[in-house]
């Protein structure tokens, strides 16, 4: 028997043959190349199965399918290195074809090259981690390659067969496209600036340790079992999961108030739980639990398969560290805001903050002025700032009724006043106001879930 029916044999007696697919999937070398067809052929199984099982495996990082490359068994990449762009990524961004170096495809980049200098000087620039992005310059290709770049090959060009064996022989990628090397280029660096303002975002997989087995009681338990867990770990909050791991209730103080020890939890406990996906944003999970009225939120798979649990107090801790970290790249609602400056001293009565600035030819709308999109972008920063500015806080945005009086030209000078009407620990309601030289041109009222300070 070979070690493959051995794998399977022994696979197929504890699992179902989609977990058998995914850990076959996972005893892959990085860098090895996949099909559907293939594994359904190697374990015996329908390739419907192994369609699903496939799809399962790339929500969860451990496979990528990309045209004109396939689907490759990849790592899943670490948080600390997600503002780099990896070589298959590179070949998405541009509409790429990849001729060689498949082991490499998941090679991160720490800087790109354009090659339109001489080739001694362009030596200097390239090494690992780099790709180099060039013509139909053959005599560079190879030394490329030697130096440990990534080759790129633009306008439609294609390698030549000696280096395409260099490629697999060395594991570095080299890639062609039909666009030329500005374009490229242009494309290549959007992606990577856009990659610094997404590593302030954190996902719910970035907080969590999967490995760590959470607290959980099992449909057949007793409330007298939740009592002792209870006592044993001071959490009053257990996800509730089936003979199949899937969550299926929650079990709380309030579930097992006044019911007999041995009454089943499956009897007492709230059903249809809510649940959250790994790849949820933790401001999105602060926003259901706060809203919900929940301390413990359960993170499940597409089959509501328990993965792990986050507190509140851990999604909380992780918007502080987020608030904290340096500015990565300017999002369009921070370019829209630079320019504008607080004047805390003209301030009156009935305003909290005051703020100024410039309608610039960019802020404009079709008709040649300020875009209502604009303004309302404007108003909703003024009131985060003022937020910011008086309590250290921040908030989650319920609704806001805005309401646009007279359209305001582009090289308008206005001020923005930001008003409290309420203010608490749980809720904000602010008034915003816009007003340019012929007095007030828009306003707004805005609701909002207050969340806890930075």
């Amino acid at each position: 028997m070979s070690a493959n029916d051995d794998l399977k044999q022994s696979a197929s007696e504890t699992m179902t043959k989609h977990e058998m697919i995914i850990h076959y999937i996972q005893k892959l070398p990085i860098g090895t190349r996949i099909s559907v067809r293939a594994i359904a052929k190697e374990l015996q199984v329908s390739e419907g199965t192994a369609y699903k099982a496939f799809k399962d495996a790339e929500t969860a990082g451990l496979v990528s399918t990309k045209e004109r490359i396939g689907t490759v068994r990849i790592d899943r990449k670490r948080r600390e290195a997600m503002d780099q762009l990896t070589f298959r990524e590179v070949a998405e961004i541009v509409d790429g074809r990849l001729h060689g170096g498949l082991a490499g495809i998941e090679k991160t980049l720490q800087k790109f090259v354009i090659g339109a200098m001489e080739l001694d000087a362009m030596l200097r620039y390239i090494g690992e981690s780099s790709l180099l992005i060039v013509g139909n310059r053959k005599n560079v290709h190879r030394k490329a390659l030697e130096h440990g770049a990534g080759i790129l090959l633009t306008g439609g060009f294609e390698p030549e067969r000696e280096v395409i064996e260099l490629s697999n022989e060395l594991k570095l990628p080299v890639l062609s496209t039909r666009h030329d090397t500005f374009t490229v280029a242009s494309m290549i660096n959007r992606a990577m600036y856009d990659r610094l303002i997404r590593r302030k975002i954190i996902l719910l997989e970035d907080i969590v340790t999967f490995t760590k087995p959470a607290d959980v009681m099992y449909v057949g338990q007793t409330v007298a079992e939740y009592h002792a867990l209870f006592r044993e770990t001071g959490s009053a909050r257990f996800p509730v999961l089936d003979e199949r791991g899937r969550v299926v209730g929650m079990m709380t103080a309030k579930d097992a108030a006044g019911a007999e020890d041995s009454v089943s939890v499956d009897k007492v406990m709230s059903k249809h739980p809510i649940t959250a996906a790994p790849n949820i944003t933790v401001t999105s999970a602060v926003h259901t639990m706060a809203l919900e009225g929940i301390d413990l939120l359960p993170i499940v798979d597409r089959h509501r398969k328990l993965m792990a649990v986050v507190t509140r107090q851990e999604v909380l801790d992780a918007m502080r560290f987020a608030g904290k970290q340096p500015e990565s790249g300017e999002t369009f609602e921070e370019l829209i805001w630079t320019g504008f400056v607080l004047h805390s001293e003209v301030v009156p009565d009935d305003a909290s903050m005051v703020y100024s600035g410039k309608i610039t030819p960019q802020m404009s709308g079709a008709l040649g002025m300020a875009s209502e999109g604009l303004l309302s972008t404007l108003m909703g920063q003024a009131a985060r700032n003022m937020i910011r500015e008086t309590s250290k806080r921040d908030f989650l945005l319920d609704n806001v009724n805005t309401y646009f009086l007279h359209p305001i030209p582009i090289e308008s000078e206005i001020t923005i006043m930001a008003k409290p009407l309420e203010l608490s620990r749980m809720v904000t309601k602010i008034e915003i106001s816009i007003h340019d030289n012929k007095g007030l041109a828009a306003k707004a009222i805005l609701a909002a879930q207050m969340i806890d300070p930075y």
